[in-house]
Formats: structure tokens, sequence, C-alpha cells
């Protein structure tokens, strides 16, 4: 085999040793990057700073077809190539280190979306609000590389960005719904009129919010069935979100009856405020007489639940009413019931055939 032989321009040896230093560059490349990667994982255990741990995030995403653009670059250098092909060379080379570049971005702002939800765990909004961040900065990231690969390319990049902004205002014109949308979600995401697992009503509708996403916000209903609201609409209605309740206040009322004495009926706000009182999480505020109603002698009563929980609202409400309840049989009060009562009276009916006046009696005929 004559080593001195041409193809291409380029000697067979000169085509073997570009071959060679391809392999041998895939082959050491690859080599230290899995010593690298082996070394600071087992460092990142060893330490507490969150340094080498990002170090090895990114490592792992460095991508076999990088180190292959790059020994592909290496080993072009020895041979001779028409001006053309060594241009394209370099531009692929350059547009493969962009998109790894983008793949080491996204892992960045990945890890660091991680690192910082798990410092706000207890925050449930936060998740919600890394997650649109890292979209944003992730499209950012990824439009500045397309860019800077036009730009390599020789591409006019001003006058790309002019038709762009033309086109982008034709886009959000038709998409004006759309993108009403994703900033309701932005709206949603930094102003936190809930979060995610808020109790929330909007309109006659109820659920516990289990998603926020771009265009639609989905809430889980008592019944079962899970909603979907458009962003833009749900941050249009009246929303009351009970997940920010911090005590939920109490009203309810109970009727004596009629005919109950006047000693009886200034025990019953002390009999309820003790009933109120003695069980857990719970805050007295008032019980009066409020009013004379129709079949009843009508008290109100008002007390302040110091859990939001409904569940243990409705079992503290159901207590009170089976004390309430055993203190009024004690105390001989009788619970009031919609009563009517009919009162008759005698009425005099005249009976007189004929004469005199209805109601007098009737006058003798003389002889």
């Amino acid at each position: 085999m004559n080593w001195d032989t041409v193809y291409f321009d380029n000697t067979l040896r000169a085509w073997a040793t570009s071959a060679g230093m391809v392999l041998i560059t895939m082959v050491v490349l690859r080599t230290l990057l899995a010593v690298a990667i082996g070394r600071i994982r087992k460092l990142a255990t060893l330490t507490a700073t969150d340094l080498d741990d990002l170090a090895v995030e990114l490592l792992d995403k460095t991508r076999s077809i990088f180190i292959f653009l790059i020994a592909i670059w290496l080993g072009a250098r020895p041979l001779e190539l028409p001006e053309g092909v060594d241009h394209v060379i370099r531009a692929v080379l350059i547009i493969g280190l962009l998109l790894q570049a983008g793949f080491w971005g996204n892992g960045a702002v990945a890890y660091a979306g991680k690192k910082y939800k798990k410092s706000r765990a207890d925050d449930p909004g936060i998740s919600m609000a890394v997650g649109a961040i890292g979209v944003i900065v992730s499209m950012a990231l990824w439009t500045v590389l397309l860019l800077t690969a036009l730009g390599s390319m020789g591409v006019n990049v001003m006058a790309f960005t002019a038709s762009l902004g033309i086109g982008g205002l034709a886009v959000a014109l038709a998409l004006q719904s759309v993108l009403g949308d994703l900033l309701g979600s932005l709206s949603i995401v930094f102003d936190k009129p809930f979060v995610i697992g808020d109790f929330v009503t909007v309109g006659d509708m109820s659920g516990t919010v289990e998603h926020v996403g771009l265009k639609t916000t989905r809430v889980r209903s008592i019944s079962g069935e899970q909603l979907v609201f458009s962003n833009s609409d749900l941050l249009s209605s009246r929303i009351r979100n009970f997940g920010r309740m911090s005590e939920r206040r109490v009203l309810f009322s109970l009727g004596a009856i009629y005919g109950t004495s006047p000693e009886k009926l200034k025990k019953i706000p002390e009999l309820v405020q003790s009933e109120i009182e003695k069980l857990d999480n719970t805050r007295f505020d008032r019980c009066h007489f409020k009013t004379f109603g129709a079949s009843s002698l009508d008290f109100e009563a008002v007390y302040f639940m110091r859990v939001p929980d409904y569940a243990a609202y409705m079992e503290t409400q159901q207590d009170i009413n089976l004390g309430i309840y055993d203190r009024f049989t004690e105390a001989e009060i009788e619970f009031a019931f919609p009563t009517q009562t009919l009162h008759i009276e005698p009425v005099t009916v005249n009976r007189a055939g004929d004469g005199g006046e209805k109601g007098e009696p009737k006058q003798a005929t003389p002889a």
C-alpha cells in the first residue's frame, strides 16, 4: 500500500492520521468525561456545597454528538480541505456547541429550580412559580442560541429579528385569547391569588386547585369531577379562597318556645357559652336573645373555629348541638318548632222569628 497516494488532495497517510485522531479524540474525551463524572460525584457525597452537584448534573448532559463533532474538527486539522468544506465543518461545530450550551443551560435552570423548591417546600405556590419561570428562561435561552447560530451562518440577524417582530405582531393579534391565558398564568404565579391545594369557590363552583398551566387551571370539585377554567376568565371572576382562611366564623340560631320563664331564658346564653368554650379549637364570641319570632323566642350565637378545616368545623358544631340539647333537657327548656294557635270566642246568635232588632227579645203582641 502506497501511503503517498493522493485522494481528494490529501495523501492516504494524511487520511489515516485524520481518522486516527478522530478515534483517539473520541476515546480520550469519553474517558475523561466518565472519570470526571465519577470523581466529582464521589466528592459531592462528602461536601455540603452545591457546585459539585451542579457539575455532575451538567456533565451528565454532555451529548456524544458534541464529542463526535469536536473529534471531527480536530481530525480535519491535518487535511488540506477546500475552503467551503472547512467552513461547513466549522459552522457545524459551532451549531453543535450552541446546542450543547442549550442542554447545559436547561440543566442549570432545572437544577436551580429543584434546589429552590426544596428550600421552600413549605410553600405550595413555589412549584408553580419555579415551573413557569423555568419555561420562560428556557425559551429565552434557546432564542438567544438560535439567533447566535443564525449569525454564525451568515444570516442577517437584525433583518431576521425585524421580520419576526412583524410576524409576531400578526400572530399576537390572531391569538389574543391564548396570550391572555398565558399572561393570566404568569399573574397567578407571581400574584398568587391561590396555590395548588387551596380550596376555592368561583361563582357557584367549588373545589381544590390541582394544577395551574399556561392556559388553564384545573380544580377538583367536591363531587369528584374536574373543573377546567381558562386563566383569563378565572382572574376576571370573584374567587373565594378558603385556603387562606385563618379562622372560620360560625353563626347559628336556636329558639325556645313561648311560655319559657324569664329565669330560664337568662340561662340560655351562659349555657351556650359553656358548651362552646369547653371544646378545643373554638373561641366564643357572643350569644344573645335576638328577637321574638313568629313561633319562638330566638337566640343567635357566634363563635370562631381556630382551624379552617371544614370537617373539623362540622365535628365541633355537632358536639355543640348535642351538648346544648342535653343542657336544655336538664333545664327543662323546650325547643321551639313552627306552630299556630287558633283562638275561638263564643258568638251570640239571634234566634227570634220576627219583631225586634237582632239581639233583642221579641215583644209581645197586645190582645
